[in-house]
């Protein structure tokens, strides 16, 4: 089952330049990907504004998801990778089609994710004020850096999203 954010979600993270900012607001801080999206998603397509609270809530939605399902696949996929280098020609080529299906499942558990968000973010925005989509994006990833208590590192974490603000707002 598609919707409008995961379509959102693949449109932007297809370009290779957000995918790499995403990555690295994930390994550097560790932000949760479908939580940036869902700041570019509500900003970009609703021109809506999160807050802190709002984003502490949605994060609380989707954390044991995030943790026990997401994070345990995305795990045991990057561990597999040292299996692929493996002596044994049978064993390392078990190991990359093992990896191959669990990447599958991890982008179903990612997917699915952004389905509990979605229908958060529909109780969460319902009769709030269209602003400007520019705006709305740049408040909403402060709003994320504010919510995951970042500190000092939030203008590097803002800084680090040019690509990512430039494609959600070529969605609209």
């Amino acid at each position: 089952m598609s919707t409008t954010f995961w379509n959102f979600s693949l449109a932007v993270y297809g370009d290779a330049k957000v995918r790499d900012e995403c990555v690295a607001l994930q390994d550097r801080f560790g932000l949760d990907v479908n939580l940036v999206l869902l700041c570019a998603f509500i900003g970009a397509t609703h021109g809506a504004s999160l807050t802190r609270n709002d984003i502490v809530s949605a994060r609380e939605r989707v954390r044991e998801w995030q943790e026990d399902v997401v994070g345990t696949l995305r795990g045991a996929r990057r561990r597999l990778k040292t299996f692929e280098a493996d002596q044994d020609v049978g064993l390392a080529k078990a190991a990359r089609d093992l990896r191959a299906q669990i990447l599958a499942a991890e982008l179903e558990s990612e997917r699915i994710e952004q389905q509990i968000l979605e229908q958060w973010a529909t109780l969460q925005i319902a009769g709030r004020a269209a602003g400007n989509a520019r705006d709305a994006v740049a408040a909403n990833l402060a709003a994320l850096f504010g919510a995951y208590e970042l500190g000092p590192e939030r203008l590097t974490a803002a800084s680090a999203t040019p690509h990512l603000v430039a494609a959600a707002l070529r969605q609209i």
